[in-house]
């Protein structure tokens, strides 16, 4: 009997024992630190919240990179185009950059139809996908430090080196050291399938997407890093390919920049009504043309591109360029009523069913911009938004926004 009252006392003085442990003056030695407070609207974004941004593509080899930054400023155009594949399945090589030539959309969006992989998770986490956007058009340079200082990170945990798929090099451009991720074939590029918290451990401001980990598809790999199925590029731009150097979009890293390859665009008949010079390079600039009603995150940016689709973007020459910006009418794309003719017509964007574009954009991007001041427990999800209408032919290289 006495060894019982003896037993359950213990148990009671346990039970106390962890009920003080737990009492609001001990919570802080359980509870996770609160994240800080969320920047106000138009806000520039922090380097961490930059480093968390960018972390799930930071690894992709630099041309498929700095083509992702392009296209996230076209957020709806990148759901249209993983539509479209969705609805032709059967085309494949050189008959799918025809067909996608068809297109209303920029070439960035274009040639990344050769990579459906790439375009299902930009679809999948749209919300992320036009966060990226947004920060390229506002901090394009702090978002291209970003990705230098994820990969410095990465290499010197060990996690970043040359394999067989991508070569990994440290070079200058500009006077500055840069780490360069290369496919190691001329003509097949191997995506890299990898877990961001694995690499550099859990986000601090912005919830990675869930698109990344665990992967369904990859071939060659080990813990937490892997690669997809090749992607024969010489094989969809047919016998005129020649080598990732001409390839339609490189990292200026020095200067900060996007360098498009016009004459890749010209070659292969993408978008290049507004493409002055077709035989060169230019600094990319931002074609609001192709933002089909989608808001801009900060009034500086509506300011900039939404008055006039083509005016606010003023020519910047690059090295081997001598370009000029044919101003084009203003056109709103937000109340305008889709054809029925026209192919995005026949299914409802992955934003939803709703009628009116400029409505429907403008609650997403309110959305999914506030949420990188959210805490790291709470995933990003996209809202409503409508069936996109077709926007005009413009060409995606050349001049550089203001």
């Amino acid at each position: 009997m006495l060894q019982s009252l003896i037993a359950a006392r213990d148990k009671v003085a346990a039970f106390l024992l962890c009920i003080l442990l737990l009492a609001p003056g001990n919570a802080i030695l359980y509870a996770q630190q609160e994240p800080p407070p969320p920047p106000p609207p138009g806000q520039t974004l922090s380097p961490d919240q930059l480093d968390d941004l960018v972390a799930p593509i930071a690894l992709y080899p630099d041309p498929l990179l700095s083509q992702i930054m392009v296209a996230a400023t076209y957020p709806l155009e990148v759901v249209q185009a993983f539509q479209w594949l969705q609805r032709n399945p059967g085309i494949n090589g050189p008959a799918l950059t025809q067909a996608a030539q068809q297109q209303n959309w920029d070439a960035s969006i274009q040639a990344l139809v050769v990579f459906p992989d790439v375009l299902k998770r930009l679809n999948d986490d749209v919300t992320w996908t036009t966060n990226l956007g947004n920060a390229f058009l506002a901090q394009q340079q702090d978002v291209m430090d970003a990705v230098q200082r994820m990969r410095q990170k990465a290499q010197q945990a060990g996690k970043l080196a040359s394999t067989p798929q991508l070569n990994v090099t440290t070079a200058t451009d500009a006077g500055q050291p840069v780490i360069q991720i290369m496919p190691a074939d001329p003509a097949v590029l191997y995506v890299p399938v990898y877990d961001p918290a694995w690499i550099w451990g859990p986000p601090l401001w912005y919830p990675y997407p869930r698109w990344y980990w665990p992967p369904r598809s990859v071939i060659v790999g080990g813990l937490g890093f892997g690669f997809g199925l090749g992607i024969n590029v010489g094989f969809f731009f047919g016998g005129g390919w020649g080598g990732w150097g001409g390839w339609g979009w490189h990292p200026g890293w020095g200067n900060h920049t996007v360098i498009v390859n016009n004459t890749f665009i010209h070659r292969y008949n993408f978008n290049t009504v507004n493409v002055t010079n077709v035989h060169g390079t230019a600094v990319w600039a931002h074609d609001a043309a192709h933002r089909q009603g989608v808001p801009y995150a900060s009034p500086a940016l509506r300011s900039q591109y939404q008055g006039n689709v083509r005016q606010n973007v003023a020519p910047r020459s690059a090295p081997q360029v001598n370009r000029t910006q044919n101003a084009q009418p203003a056109e709103r794309f937000g109340n305008r009523q889709v054809p029925q003719s026209a192919p995005q017509a026949q299914n409802r964007s992955a934003f939803g069913g709703m009628q009116n574009n400029g409505e429907a954009a403008r609650a997403h991007a309110d959305h999914g911009y506030s949420s990188l001041g959210a805490a790291r427990s709470t995933p990003a999800r996209s809202a409503p938004a409508p069936r996109a209408a077709p926007a005009p032919r413009s060409g995606g290289g050349g001049g550089r926004r203001k």
